[in-house]
């Protein structure tokens, strides 16, 4: 039964990290939003007012059951393959890392953004310097550099355990490191800002993390099948 809870878990944390991101794609227009004027990315996060607010919690919030579901995977398979032990470590930081930036935009965003809006010059100003050093902090470093870098790192070594260990098919694991490489391109956006003369691979970053997504629910999927083919071969035995 514990496979089952592992793949249902991914299943339902990569589901719980999609629906909310889809909404913020339509309501937000996330994450192109976050490459206009920063004046324009607080007016229009004001706008949204507090559905918008809850919709951020819920993308932070619903990703949680991977955490149990990084841990129990990485038991069931540290025993054979010695590096899933520190990738899970690595896993878990990350999503922890991911969470806590994306939580910037329940906890601080709404007060700069109504501070910004509704007060003076100087006001504005300084809400918009606060915006750019919570979002360089707990967006860049924490959420899309820490957060993204370590679940690339984690996806690279799980593929290769759950495929050495023949719990999902070759072309699963490869589509896993297809996700990784893809994602890390994203990783260019952030050292842009620092960095301007850095080109950009603008899709990198959608492209990786939907990949990401859909391997990680087929994951799950395979997970559940490898327990019912357990099953089946325990009770012909």
């Amino acid at each position: 039964m514990k496979k089952y809870f592992i793949g249902a878990s991914l299943i339902l944390g990569a589901l719980g990290v999609l629906i909310p991101y889809t909404f913020l794609t339509i309501q937000f227009e996330y994450p192109d939003i976050l490459r206009e004027e920063t004046g324009t990315i607080l007016s229009k996060f004001y706008q949204g007012g507090t559905p918008l607010i809850w919709n951020w919690w819920f993308f932070a919030i619903l990703g949680l059951p991977l955490i149990p579901a990084y841990i129990l995977l990485g038991k069931q398979l540290q025993e054979k393959i010695a590096a899933v032990r520190w990738a899970t470590t690595i896993g878990v930081i990350g999503l922890i890392a991911q969470m806590v930036g994306l939580l910037r935009w329940t906890f601080v965003v709404p007060i700069l953004a109504k501070n910004y809006v509704e007060g003076n010059e100087a006001t504005k100003e300084a809400s918009k310097v606060g915006f750019q050093i919570i979002h360089q902090f707990g967006g860049v470093i924490l959420g899309e550099h820490i957060g993204q870098i370590f679940t690339i790192i984690w996806t690279i070594v799980i593929s290769y355990a759950l495929t050495k260990m023949s719990i999902i098919p070759r072309w699963l694991g490869i589509m896993g490191h297809i996700a990784a490489i893809i994602y890390l391109g994203a990783q260019t956006e952030l050292f842009n800002t620092v960095v301007p003369s850095i080109s950009v691979i603008g899709i990198a970053g959608f492209l990786g993390s939907t990949l990401w997504i859909i391997w990680l629910i087929l994951i799950g999927v395979y997970i559940i099948k490898h327990q019912k083919s357990d099953l089946q071969n325990s009770n012909e035995n």
